[in-house]
Protein backbone atom coordinates (compact mmCIF):
# COMPACT_ATOMS: atom_id res chain seq x y z
CA UNK A 1 0.00 0.00 0.00
CA UNK A 2 1.86 2.94 -1.08
CA UNK A 3 0.11 5.78 1.08
CA UNK A 4 -0.33 3.27 4.53
CA UNK A 5 -2.91 3.75 6.65
CA UNK A 6 -2.37 7.66 7.29
CA UNK A 7 -4.24 8.25 3.65
CA UNK A 8 -7.75 6.27 5.16
CA UNK A 9 -8.43 8.52 7.57
CA UNK A 10 -8.54 11.66 4.46
CA UNK A 11 -10.18 9.41 2.15
CA UNK A 12 -13.17 8.83 4.62
CA UNK A 13 -13.20 12.95 4.91
CA UNK A 14 -12.92 13.31 1.27
CA UNK A 15 -15.89 10.98 0.76
CA UNK A 16 -17.86 12.38 3.88
CA UNK A 17 -17.17 15.93 2.21
CA UNK A 18 -18.73 15.17 -1.35
CA UNK A 19 -21.32 13.46 -0.26
CA UNK A 20 -22.73 16.74 1.94
CA UNK A 21 -22.14 18.42 -1.97
CA UNK A 22 -24.03 16.32 -3.34
CA UNK A 23 -27.14 14.67 -1.45
CA UNK A 24 -28.93 18.12 -1.08
CA UNK A 25 -28.86 17.87 -5.10
CA UNK A 26 -30.34 14.68 -4.88
CA UNK A 27 -33.93 14.27 -5.30
CA UNK A 28 -35.82 10.93 -3.26
CA UNK A 29 -37.41 8.28 -5.50
CA UNK A 30 -39.12 6.99 -3.01
CA UNK A 31 -41.99 8.94 -0.71
CA UNK A 32 -40.41 9.82 2.41
CA UNK A 33 -42.01 10.07 6.35
CA UNK A 34 -40.96 13.23 7.68
CA UNK A 35 -42.54 14.06 11.62
CA UNK A 36 -42.16 17.08 13.40
CA UNK A 37 -43.04 19.91 14.95
CA UNK A 38 -44.15 23.02 13.13
CA UNK A 39 -41.23 25.85 13.44
CA UNK A 40 -42.49 28.32 11.19
CA UNK A 41 -45.65 29.00 9.53
CA UNK A 42 -44.13 31.08 5.91
CA UNK A 43 -48.03 31.50 4.47
CA UNK A 44 -50.99 29.20 3.97
CA UNK A 45 -49.31 26.62 2.03
CA UNK A 46 -45.79 26.23 3.00
CA UNK A 47 -44.95 25.49 6.88
CA UNK A 48 -41.43 24.24 8.65
CA UNK A 49 -40.72 20.99 10.16
CA UNK A 50 -37.91 21.41 12.13
CA UNK A 51 -36.95 24.39 10.35
CA UNK A 52 -37.05 22.13 6.77
CA UNK A 53 -39.56 23.79 4.61
CA UNK A 54 -42.41 22.05 3.36
CA UNK A 55 -45.12 23.22 0.41
CA UNK A 56 -48.15 21.79 0.92
CA UNK A 57 -48.77 19.36 -2.03
CA UNK A 58 -52.29 20.12 -4.21
CA UNK A 59 -52.76 23.22 -2.62
CA UNK A 60 -52.59 27.09 -3.29
CA UNK A 61 -53.06 29.76 -0.69
CA UNK A 62 -53.10 33.54 -1.38
CA UNK A 63 -49.57 35.45 -1.10
CA UNK A 64 -49.59 37.71 1.83
CA UNK A 65 -50.31 40.59 -0.24
CA UNK A 66 -53.44 39.47 -1.68
CA UNK A 67 -56.97 39.26 -0.22
CA UNK A 68 -57.51 35.93 2.06
CA UNK A 69 -53.41 36.07 2.48
CA UNK A 70 -52.93 37.13 5.89
CA UNK A 71 -55.70 35.39 7.09
CA UNK A 72 -54.55 31.85 5.56
CA UNK A 73 -50.97 32.52 7.09
CA UNK A 74 -52.82 32.94 10.96
CA UNK A 75 -54.78 30.42 10.07
CA UNK A 76 -52.50 27.57 9.57
CA UNK A 77 -50.44 29.36 12.34
CA UNK A 78 -52.93 28.93 14.68
CA UNK A 79 -53.78 25.23 13.04
CA UNK A 80 -50.17 23.84 12.93
CA UNK A 81 -47.75 26.09 14.99
CA UNK A 82 -45.92 24.23 17.48
CA UNK A 83 -47.52 20.86 17.12
CA UNK A 84 -46.58 17.48 15.76
CA UNK A 85 -47.38 17.19 12.07
CA UNK A 86 -46.64 14.11 9.59
CA UNK A 87 -45.46 14.96 6.20
CA UNK A 88 -45.59 12.30 3.49
CA UNK A 89 -42.98 13.80 0.75
CA UNK A 90 -43.16 12.89 -2.66
CA UNK A 91 -39.25 13.25 -3.04
CA UNK A 92 -39.65 16.34 -5.60
CA UNK A 93 -38.54 19.83 -4.99
CA UNK A 94 -39.67 23.66 -5.66
CA UNK A 95 -37.08 26.00 -5.07
CA UNK A 96 -36.30 25.50 -0.92
CA UNK A 97 -39.34 23.16 -0.01
CA UNK A 98 -40.26 19.71 -0.35
CA UNK A 99 -43.21 19.14 -1.14
CA UNK A 100 -45.61 16.74 0.71
CA UNK A 101 -48.85 16.54 1.90
CA UNK A 102 -48.97 17.24 5.85
CA UNK A 103 -51.28 15.66 8.66
CA UNK A 104 -52.00 16.49 12.26
CA UNK A 105 -53.83 14.26 14.54
CA UNK A 106 -54.52 12.31 11.07
CA UNK A 107 -56.62 15.36 9.37
CA UNK A 108 -54.90 16.57 5.85
CA UNK A 109 -53.73 20.55 6.52
CA UNK A 110 -54.44 21.49 3.27
CA UNK A 111 -57.88 20.16 3.29
CA UNK A 112 -58.43 21.81 6.00
CA UNK A 113 -57.62 25.27 4.82
CA UNK A 114 -59.47 24.84 1.91
CA UNK A 115 -62.32 24.05 3.69
CA UNK A 116 -62.48 26.94 5.61
CA UNK A 117 -62.43 28.79 2.71
CA UNK A 118 -58.84 30.23 2.55
CA UNK A 119 -56.76 28.31 -0.19
CA UNK A 120 -58.03 25.98 -3.38
CA UNK A 121 -57.61 23.18 -4.93
CA UNK A 122 -54.64 22.50 -7.24
CA UNK A 123 -55.93 20.02 -9.42
CA UNK A 124 -52.96 19.96 -11.42
CA UNK A 125 -50.53 18.70 -8.35
CA UNK A 126 -53.85 17.04 -6.32
CA UNK A 127 -55.47 15.29 -9.07
CA UNK A 128 -58.73 16.13 -7.82
CA UNK A 129 -57.96 15.13 -3.82
CA UNK A 130 -59.46 18.48 -2.84
CA UNK A 131 -62.57 19.63 -5.30
CA UNK A 132 -65.31 18.18 -2.91
CA UNK A 133 -63.17 20.12 0.36
CA UNK A 134 -63.37 23.14 -2.19
CA UNK A 135 -66.93 23.01 -3.36
CA UNK A 136 -68.17 22.74 -0.28
CA UNK A 137 -65.88 25.89 1.77
CA UNK A 138 -67.31 28.84 -1.32
CA UNK A 139 -68.88 30.83 1.65
CA UNK A 140 -65.81 33.09 2.11
CA UNK A 141 -65.80 34.13 -1.27
CA UNK A 142 -62.52 32.79 -2.04
CA UNK A 143 -63.05 32.03 -5.43
CA UNK A 144 -63.47 35.95 -6.87
CA UNK A 145 -60.92 37.49 -4.97
CA UNK A 146 -58.14 34.77 -5.31
CA UNK A 147 -57.97 33.57 -9.22
CA UNK A 148 -56.32 29.86 -9.26
CA UNK A 149 -52.76 30.59 -10.36
CA UNK A 150 -51.86 29.46 -13.71
CA UNK A 151 -49.40 26.69 -12.61
CA UNK A 152 -52.74 24.91 -11.19
CA UNK A 153 -54.28 24.26 -13.99
CA UNK A 154 -54.36 21.16 -16.31
CA UNK A 155 -51.81 22.16 -18.85
CA UNK A 156 -54.70 22.28 -21.84
CA UNK A 157 -56.55 24.91 -19.76
CA UNK A 158 -53.88 27.60 -18.89
CA UNK A 159 -54.36 30.87 -19.52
Amino acid sequence: MRYGNHALPLIRMLAATLMLVLLPRLSWADETTLIGQVTFVRDGDTIEVGGIAIRLNGISAPEQRQPFGPDATAFMGWLVMEKEVTCKLNGERNRDRLIGVCYLDGVDIGEAIIREGLARDCPRYSDGRYAKAEEEATRTGIHEQYELPDYCRPKGLRS
